[in-house]
């Protein structure tokens, strides 16, 4: 029983694997069972791949072995050659310290050791200071070898060797150095002292070239390339080997590399290096065609299974794509909202899908086959729809559908919009009619609604007061006008021309003050002339008789043009009213003239009785010395130039209260500043006398002038001075300290220039619950007051674009006085009507 056991639970693996393959696809299955074969053949020639690559890496791990083992011998010998002719050098530097070698001798015993040793080339005795005792070289070195007695050695020869032997007192080897001949040697200098103190060193020059020849064992010449090269790679002595040619097959993992090994020359040091290369004697030819061979077999092998799995692919991409696009072509038949209907060249139904069916509730058995009437055409418009059957199968459609009734199974009724283009078979002929039907029904009320939505907006429209024309840019054409539009101007776009005429005559002004804003129909595209403000003109249409207040803005149409809209408004009947305002503004600040001019009745009386009675008496005595005879030409003549002075007084007082009362329009003029100060004070100064009160006047020169009524400032000026005198007459001041200031000098206000009149007396001032309430029309501080003398003040300076203001001036903690300050600006540059039009705008 445990064997079975453990036979079955050894197969539940493989049953897994087969209700895995069992839920696969079918053409997963196909992919699976083509992919085997190919797969086989891949790990099989990977696997003789992997066989080859190894075995060639252990060629070649032992022949690395090899070449590490040769060139250390190799080495070893260079090595232990070059320190027997280290210590022959230094067997001649100890009998020199020992003072046991002269020079004769050494010169024998050098010539004895180049001649014998060939790597040998010069031995030389060096001085302390670099200088050449003697020495002896190679009969077979160039000329640059031999050193002369006496000669000195240049500083830093051999990189500092001798000096690095003076500073170590020990042997030191310089680095490779070029001769003449092109070979390379390298210097042993071997240092003795001479009673403890350096006493020079014996210089040997080594051939590597030589040492190479003589000290490398000839079986490690035999077997490889042995070269001496410098830390830099460059080559210092013997042959090395020929770089192997390149190609695709040199990357084979079997094919011939060269094996190298590379040591530094002890005691020379990691200048001199020993470079030892190896290469194969001849390619492994058999593993080369036993893989060639292989290789060729598989690739056929894959070559064929790839052909065999193309071939397939093509056929189940074929059966695939017929299933899909049958499912796709049922699923879009039987998703589509729209229904379709068949009918064959006799009328009869041979096709209608499920949306059909949805929309009519009848089945497909119940409608294919039927004839007409059909089932889901209404019993009232049976006529009407078999006529329209009659025009479909003879060709006669509407390329926009028609509209038709259509009766459901339970009798309800819908509209239905249907499309008929003839049917079309693989041959080419017509075989039927194709009709495509989509519910209308919402649509339609969607359209009823709008259809009655746009009449209730046009009715609005049209019983506004309001002229309201659309149209586009550039365009006679006019997209809407509203009933008070076509009454003005009728049913053409001629008047909404016309008002753009109109306007474009008249300065636009916005609705609000926009003094610092840019005008935003400058910005170019569209959008930013749609999100412009509106403007507003206001302007006479002569042909109707009206005043219109016109605006205007940019919008957008349904279309995405951009069109212009204006509305104009009947505004005839205020302007009257602006009109009688202005002229009860003008009456009002005529009686105020005339007030002023009661209550300076009895000054101005006085004035003028002055004049008059120095005429009575220079007339009197005129005529009395006449009578008497006792008057000549010359006395006559100056009594007559007197009574011409005082008559000419009294017309100038005549004359300024005259044009001071006069009833006129305002009209802003360049006024000269002095000149109506001298004006208004002349007339004002007459009450101030009679009070007892004194006026001063300090005018700036070089006032600029001002575009100002004259008039009327004259006007503010003689009410500021009355209202000073009256001030200074209710706090009762002394006759000395009764004082009134005019004081006239240009200031510049918020970047703009202009003049200020300001007005100061030492009266009673104004108490402070009073000060907010002073330019309130009819509230007055006199008992006998009427309250329009500052308020038509303040008005006239407003509507010259300046400020008045009041404050009072204090002692202390006590009330000292008033002061009445005027701003006005300076002329501006603009011609003087534009000043006077807006003049008589505030003022209205």
């Amino acid at each position: 029983m445990g064997f079975f056991a453990n036979a079955w639970s050894s197969l539940r693996p493989l049953q897994a694997w087969r209700r895995w393959w069992a839920r696969l696809p079918p053409h997963r299955q196909d992919l699976l069972a083509m992919l085997g074969p190919l797969v086989s053949v891949l790990l099989f020639l990977s696997a003789i791949l992997m066989a080859l690559v190894y075995f060639t890496r252990e060629d070649q791990a032992r022949e690395r072995e090899a070449v590490v083992r040769d060139t250390e011998y190799a080495q070893q010998r260079l090595r232990l050659r070059l320190l027997e002719r280290q210590e022959q050098v230094m067997r001649l530097a100890r009998d020199i310290a020992n003072r046991t070698l002269e020079e004769t001798a050494f010169v024998a015993q050098a010539e004895n050791l180049v001649l014998q040793y060939p790597e040998l080339m010069a031995l030389h005795w060096i001085g302390p200071f670099r200088e050449v005792i003697t020495g002896f070289a190679s009969p077979a070195a160039d000329g640059a070898t031999p050193r002369r007695s006496g000669e000195r050695l240049p500083a830093g020869l051999g990189h500092g060797a001798f000096e690095l032997a003076r500073d170590l007192h020990q042997p030191v080897y310089s680095g490779p150095l070029r001769r003449g001949d092109g070979s390379w040697s390298v210097l042993v200098f071997v240092p003795f002292e001479n009673q403890r103190r350096f006493g020079g060193a014996v210089m040997a020059e080594l051939s590597l070239d030589a040492l190479l020849r003589y000290g490398v064992p000839p079986e490690v010449l035999a077997r490889y390339a042995v070269t001496l090269v410098g830390e830099n790679g460059t080559l210092l002595a013997g042959d090395p080997l020929t770089p192997p040619p390149r190609g695709p097959l040199a990357q084979l993992p079997w094919a011939a590399r060269p094996q190298s090994h590379v040591l530094s020359l002890s005691p020379v040091g990691n200048s001199v290096l020993v470079r030892v290369e190896g290469l194969r004697a001849e390619r492994d030819r058999t593993a080369e065609a036993l893989f060639w061979l292989v290789g060729a077999m598989s690739v056929a092998t894959i070559w064929m299974l790839l052909a065999n799995m193309r071939h397939t692919r093509r056929r189940l991409q074929a059966q695939r794509a017929l299933l899909a696009e049958t499912n796709f072509r049922r699923a879009m038949e039987n998703s589509m909202l729209t229904g379709l209907r068949v009918l064959d060249l006799q009328g009869r139904i041979t096709y209608v899908n499920r949306a059909f069916c949805d929309m009519t509730g009848w089945s497909e058995e119940e409608l294919v086959g039927a004839t007409a009437p059909f089932p889901y055409w209404p019993e009232s418009e049976h006529e009407h729809l078999m006529a329209r059957l009659q025009d479909e199968i003879s060709g006669r459609n509407t390329p926009g559908g028609f509209e038709v009734p259509v009766k459901r199974k339970n009798g309800s009724i819908f509209y239905a919009r249907m499309y008929v283009s003839p049917l079309i078979d693989a041959q080419g002929r017509q075989t039927g009619w194709m009709t495509s039907m989509t519910d209308i029904t919402e649509p339609r009320r969607i359209r009823e609604e709008l259809a009655a939505s746009y009449d209730r907006f046009v009715t609005v429209l049209d019983s506004l007061d309001e002229a309201i024309s659309v149209a586009p840019l550039h365009s006679h054409e006019l997209l809407f006008a509203n009933r008070m539009y076509r009454n003005w101007f009728g049913e053409g776009s001629a008047g909404h021309e016309r008002l753009l005429e109109l306007c474009a005559a008249v300065p636009v002004l916005p609705v609000q003050d926009v003094q610092d804003q840019v005008d935003n129909l400058v910005g170019l595209p569209a959008d930013a002339l749609v999100e412009a403000i509106a403007e507003h003109a206001q302007i006479h249409v002569p042909e109707l008789g009206k005043w219109l207040e016109l605006r205007t803005r940019y919008l957008t149409w349904v279309d995405g043009r951009l069109v212009q809209m204006l509305i104009a408004t009947d505004i005839t009947a205020r302007r009257q009213a602006e009109e009688q305002a202005k002229l009860q503004a003008e009456r009002a600040a005529t009686a105020s003239r005339l007030i002023t001019m009661g209550e300076m009745a009895s000054s101005v009386a006085h004035e003028l009785n002055q004049p008059l009675t120095a005429i009575s008496n220079y007339a009197s005595g005129m005529i009395s010395r006449l009578q008497q005879g006792r008057i000549d030409t010359e006395e006559l003549m100056t009594a007559l130039q007197k009574t011409a002075r005082q008559a000419q007084r009294a017309g100038s007082i005549i004359q300024r209260i005259r044009a001071f009362v006069k009833k006129s329009e305002p009209h802003p003029t360049l006024a000269d500043v002095a000149q109506m100060v001298a004006n208004a004070t002349e007339l004002a100064d007459i009450e101030l006398r009679r009070h007892l009160v004194r006026l001063n006047v300090y005018l700036a020169e070089r006032l600029p002038k001002l575009m100002v009524d004259p008039i009327l400032i004259e006007q503010v000026l003689i009410n500021l001075l009355k209202n000073a005198g009256e001030s200074i007459q209710c706090a009762q001041r002394p006759p000395g300290q009764r004082w009134v200031e005019l004081t006239v000098a240009p200031r510049r206000v918020d970047e703009r220039d202009g003049v200020e009149f300001v007005v100061r007396d030492n009266g009673c001032g104004i108490a402070p619950q009073h000060l907010e309430r002073i330019y309130e029309a009819f509230y007055s501080t006199k008992a006998q007051g009427m309250g329009i003398g500052l308020k038509l003040c303040r008005s006239i300076v407003e509507s010259h674009h300046g400020r008045l203001q009041a404050r009072n001036l204090y002692n202390g903690e006590e009330v000292a006085g008033c002061e009445f300050s005027v701003w006005l600006p300076a002329a501006a540059s603009g011609p003087a009507e534009d000043r006077q039009a807006t003049l008589h705008t505030s003022l209205g």
